[in-house]
């Protein structure tokens, strides 16, 4: 493997490196982000299990990663906010672009391919104007920013693509930022989140919000299923005494389900969603709480809420052919199955917020 990287890196040099695939490179479920003993932020691709296929040296710490549908590149985000987004080459750790946010704008540690890994989407914000953006890039052209249209609303963080490959998901947060006051929240009284459903030009198909009494349960994280149901976490911005549903579910022409746990429960997660997934089959789903290091798990045709793990600092959540992995910043890789939640791998490392699944084509 070190020859094949050397003599890849060497034609990459050239222009002449070979476009591998993910299966070549050893099919990882996921990628992360991750903080290595040596003081590097690095981004991880992995197996279910828990085996770490390659980790590739990041400038500052990540937050998420998009995966390229078709070759084994990946854009690794800055987390938030941040204005640099890398494009690396899995097979070599050629850095082959590096996107930079336009002037007044950052980036908010998310992106998405379009299905056939042409376009890349990132989420960004209008600082000056305070409004959400969504960036288009030229994937299929060294990464050369194409243009942009509105989000749908404030502070757009997650992102997806929806089955029908035509239409975006965004959950826009509703929370307004500036980087002269860095991670501070300018908008709290009047926030507004939404999760919009946007077609790949930027016109506005859909969008719903939260109860008027729940406009601060800020909208982040997202997951897809096959059939376009869509989840979301949420986290809650106002009084902490209070203690809100953190799970959504939404299909489109109806209205949101929102879950929650008993209230003992739902306390432990100190209205904190930090991920959000479906499980392999779809049944469950579930969201973690590094906050509380806490995941719980919900039956989604019902709704009911299933079972509780008190799991330190546990945050990254993906489907698994046996039901769920998570991960933590403990460095421990987790399986969720029918029998419980199990420890599968020990990381020498601290697992960062998300596990963005890797497509197998």
């Amino acid at each position: 493997m070190t020859k094949r990287r050397a003599f890849l890196a060497g034609l990459a040099a050239t222009g002449l490196a070979p476009r591998t695939s993910w299966a070549e490179l050893g099919a990882p479920d996921f990628l992360s982000a991750a903080l290595f003993p040596d003081g590097s932020y690095r981004l991880a691709g992995l197996r279910a299990a828990g085996e770490i296929l390659f980790s590739l040296p990041l400038p500052a710490r990540g937050h998420a990663a998009a995966a390229h549908p078709h070759r084994a590149e990946a854009v690794a985000f800055a987390r938030r906010p941040g204005t640099f987004a890398l494009v690396i080459d899995c097979t070599t750790g050629q850095e082959l672009a590096r996107l930079t946010a336009p002037e007044g704008r950052h980036f908010y540690g998310h992106g998405t391919f379009s299905p056939d890994g042409r376009l890349l989407f990132t989420t960004e914000n209008d600082y000056e104007a305070g409004i959400g953006i969504i960036g288009l890039w030229d994937a299929a052209n060294g990464y050369a920013r194409l243009g942009e249209f509105n989000s749908g609303g404030v502070g757009p963080h997650d992102m997806a693509l929806m089955p029908d490959g035509a239409t975006l998901v965004i959950a826009n947060g509703g929370i307004e930022t500036h980087p002269d006051t860095g991670r501070a929240k300018l908008n709290l009284p009047v926030m507004r989140p939404n999760l919009s459903y946007l077609d790949l030009t930027g016109t506005v198909l859909d969008q719903i919000e939260p109860p008027s009494e729940l406009h601060k349960n800020s909208i982040r994280h997202l997951t897809v299923r096959a059939d376009g149901l869509v989840g979301f976490a949420m986290q809650w911005q106002g009084n902490t005494a209070e203690h809100p549903p953190l799970l959504g579910l939404h299909r489109r022409g109806e209205p949101p389900r929102l879950l929650t746990a008993p209230e003992t429960d739902q306390r432990r997660l100190n209205g904190y969603a930090g991920s959000v997934a479906f499980s392999h089959n779809g049944r469950t789903a579930a969201i973690t709480s590094p906050r509380g290091g806490a995941l719980h798990l919900f039956d989604v045709a019902s709704g009911a809420f299933t079972a509780a793990h008190m799991i330190e600092d546990v945050c990254g959540l993906g489907p698994s052919p046996d039901g769920l992995i998570f991960t933590a910043g403990t460095g421990a890789v987790g399986q969720l199955t029918g029998t419980g939640a199990s420890v599968s791998a020990q990381a020498k490392c601290q697992w960062d917020n998300h596990l963005v699944p890797v497509p197998h084509t």
